[in-house]
């Protein structure tokens, strides 16, 4: 264990009361437990919002809206840079509650998990408070002489319903842009991972934001169903699986609220011709690995043209040796647990399913796994054709498939064969060419030679089975406005 452990004991939040409006709110509804994935012990017993509860948070946001939507963005600029403050000051304690609830390797979770959503994201929404949107559309003749303005107005209440991987990024890619838009919000985290939220709960009140503004409740499915089908709400904007985000969608359209649905995907990585996959593999398999493969992005399907497919296979053994399972505190540890037995279950459900499929385990960690903790050692699955359960469907674990081509429109086919289209990589020599493949795949986020880091002023979301509309920059936070045109005679 290292010193960055002994913050530890401080991260439970200092209440697990709900936020509504001004008050903390006992909660009323269902209890559960709280589980550390690495080590199956109870970090604490929850309480979930009653159906009075979630009402009540509606209300409160409804309540707050005008005042917080007639601010000026300036205002509003103000507060998100206060509150990203707060969270600063706070990393600390943040770092260790996403480490223990989540059971990511706290070598990720230090920048992933907390400086950059943080440092990155939420200081991007507070300045994109600022901006003035309006579009002057000019004199228009017909059949008198007008003039026009295109304005942006916030939708309204805004129900932020996040997963359990990524609890505190997912939670402000939601708020920051709905706040900074003038909405208000109420955030309802996965169960799964309800405490860094609820933390959050406290760090707002510190920050000074005004009562209502931004409430916390945690509940089930049945909390989840009442807030995106609740008449108060304005937009749902829910990151999960596709499964739930189809019920969310359908939900919502019972009072026609709009939906913003990130659902995850199936992402390709296409190694083309030519490529030095020396220099790639390692990278290649450390990144689709990383969190456990509990990532939506993950770049766990990898297409590989013939002429170098053993090369690689050769080459990504090495990444192998570097990965590490085991305690998310240990700096040395790279892969960290699954989230919940039942997940663990499920993923080594396609491991065993691919064997029986035909395919074969190319490239695995081998070394036993801790005696404690949902943990699956990483594999690579091959010999399968594309048309597997687990080539086509989001496994969420430390598992990918390799699957050989044999020209670059056989990739982009294979690319484009999936019902998901979140992401996706093209590693390519030729700049020309690689632009000309990334152009063809059909997905929200195409990275070429790797990309580089989430930008906070980019978009992110999907086409297909990887959900509705966008997140990050000026994308997301249209997400959140409304359209309205004024026309006046001249």
């Amino acid at each position: 264990m290292t010193a960055v452990a002994e913050v530890q004991q401080d991260w439970v939040p200092s209440t697990r009361t709900l936020l509504i409006g001004d008050t903390d709110a006992s909660p009323q509804g269902e209890t559960w437990d709280v589980y550390n994935p690495a080590t199956e012990d109870v970090l604490a017993t929850v309480g979930g919002a009653s159906s009075s509860q979630v009402d009540a948070a509606v209300a409160a946001a409804r309540k707050a809206f005008p005042a917080w939507a007639a601010l000026s963005g300036a205002e509003r600029s103000k507060y998100l840079h206060r509150f990203a403050d707060v969270l600063e000051k706070a990393a600390d304690r943040l770092l260790p509650s996403i480490v223990n609830e989540v059971g990511c390797p706290v070598s990720l979770a230090s920048y992933l998990q907390v400086k950059m959503a943080v440092d990155e994201h939420l200081r991007w929404a507070a300045e994109a408070a600022k901006t003035d949107r309006t579009i002057h559309l000019g004199e228009y003749d017909k059949p008198v002489p007008t003039m026009s303005d295109v304005v942006h107005q916030p939708v309204g209440v805004v129900a932020a319903i996040t997963g359990y991987n990524y609890p505190l990024n997912l939670a402000i890619f939601k708020f920051g842009a709905a706040l900074a838009a003038g909405c208000t919000v109420v955030l309802l985290p996965s169960p799964r991972t309800p405490l860094t939220t609820l933390f959050l709960g406290d760090l707002i009140k510190e920050a000074g934001l005004p009562p209502g503004v931004m409430n916390v409740i945690v509940g089930g499915a049945d909390v989840g169903q009442q807030l995106s089908s609740h008449p108060g709400v304005d937009r749902v904007s829910f990151t999960g699986s596709d499964g739930v985000g189809a019920k969310i969608m359908e939900q919502a359209a019972a009072n026609l609220a709009g939906v913003t649905l990130e659902l995850g995907g199936k992402s390709p990585s296409i190694v083309l011709e030519g490529v030095d996959v020396e220099k790639i593999a390692v990278e290649m398999h450390l990144r689709w690995a990383r969190n456990g493969g509990q990532g939506c992005a993950a770049l766990a399907r990898l297409l590989v043209h013939d002429s170098v497919y053993d090369q690689f296979l050769e080459a990504g053994a090495s990444a192998f040796d570097q990965m590490v399972v085991g305690d998310p505190w240990d700096p040395a540890t790279n892969i960290g647990p699954m989230i919940r037995p039942d997940h663990q279950a499920r993923v080594n459900g396609f491991v065993d399913g691919a064997i029986d499929d035909g395919g074969r385990k190319l490239l695995e960690v081998t070394k036993p796994l801790p005696e404690k903790g949902w943990f699956v050692n990483p594999v690579l699955l091959g010999d399968l054709p594309h048309s597997a359960r687990a080539v086509q469907q989001e496994i969420f674990g430390p598992v990918a498939v390799i699957v050989p081509f044999k020209d670059t429109e056989e990739a982009i086919r294979l690319a484009n064969d999936t019902a998901y289209g979140l992401a996706a990589n093209v590693w390519c020599d030729d700049p020309i060419e690689a632009r000309r493949v990334a152009e063809q795949v059909r997905a929200g986020t195409v990275w070429i030679n790797g990309g580089g880091a989430m930008r906070p002023d980019a978009p992110f979301g999907g086409y297909g089975r990887s959900g509705v509309g966008r997140e990050l920059g000026e994308w997301g936070m249209k997400e959140y406005l409304e359209v309205k045109h004024i026309q006046w005679r001249i």
